[in-house]
């Protein structure tokens, strides 16, 4: 077996056990939400939508036809990583899978798990500064430096950048709109400010991909991958910023009672 055929075995296995995963992940959320619809209220059907979505965006992104072409077709490339790292996550959050987990778990399970989610570490973590590091900065790294080539020849490299893009966005969304418990809470804000920032570095960064195609890309594919990760970023982020402002409001809208009344 030749070099190239066993890339093609590797890869096509590495391909089943992503569809196993998305499968499963899939199923293990119904059978959560039909535990928790037997202790409290049943779940939204609007959350099984954007899980069930996100899922198969993420799916999307990694295998199939869209996967395959992205190697040689930036445009492919580009749409993957607006799939994995900025719908998918998007919808993934707003299904609320931690509120889920919560909520299904055992007692004791559920207080131990509030308690890893009260730690140290996770507002460092979830810092709408640290978050727009990984998330942008990743990005910037990814496609101005030689990275972008090498990862289309290891396997394993593709794997792990595609893994940290789609965690970087996840906890980037999380980190911006709170739709699951979130026991330290930055304000409205500082997030507002830092989710402007990180939006201008994702805009520069496509406008300069326009200009300055990535390593082994065209100057063709460069111009429509840079358009499409700006005007199709802005269309997934005019959603966020909705989501956002539409949080901020309601927050507000007690205090604005409260002064009508005084």
């Amino acid at each position: 077996m030749n070099h190239e055929s066993f890339h093609y075995e590797t890869r096509g296995f590495v391909e089943l056990g992503l569809a196993m995963l998305a499968i499963a992940v899939f199923v293990l959320y119904v059978y959560a939400a039909f535990i928790s619809g037997r202790r409290f209220k049943p779940w939204p059907a609007y959350r099984y939508v954007c899980w069930f979505i996100g899922v198969g965006s993420a799916a999307a992104a990694m295998i199939g036809p869209l996967a395959h072409p992205s190697v040689t077709d930036f445009t492919a490339h580009m749409t993957g990583h607006l799939l994995l790292g900025m719908l998918a996550p998007l919808l993934l959050a707003l299904a609320a899978p931690m509120t889920l987990l919560l909520k299904a778990l055992p007692v004791t399970r559920s207080r131990k798990l509030s308690h890893v989610l009260k730690s140290w570490t996770l507002p460092i973590l979830t810092d709408p500064l640290t978050t727009s590091f990984l998330n942008i900065g990743g990005l910037w790294i990814l496609y101005t430096t030689d990275l972008f080539r090498i990862m289309h020849q290891s396997l394993s490299i593709h794997l792990l950048i595609h893994v940290h893009v789609f965690l970087a966005g996840y906890l980037f969304t999380v980190s911006m709109i709170y739709v699951d418990p979130v026991p330290h809470r930055k304000s409205f804000l500082y997030r507002a400010i830092v989710l402007v920032l990180a939006l201008a570095g994702h805009g520069v960064l496509s406008k300069y991909i326009y200009g300055h195609p990535p390593a082994g890309v065209s100057g063709i594919q460069a111009e429509q991958g840079g358009k499409l990760m700006y005007y199709g970023g802005d269309a997934i982020d005019a959603v966020l910023i909705f989501i956002f402002c539409l949080q901020w409001f309601k927050a507000a809208r007690p205090r604005m009672r409260v002064a009508v009344k005084a």
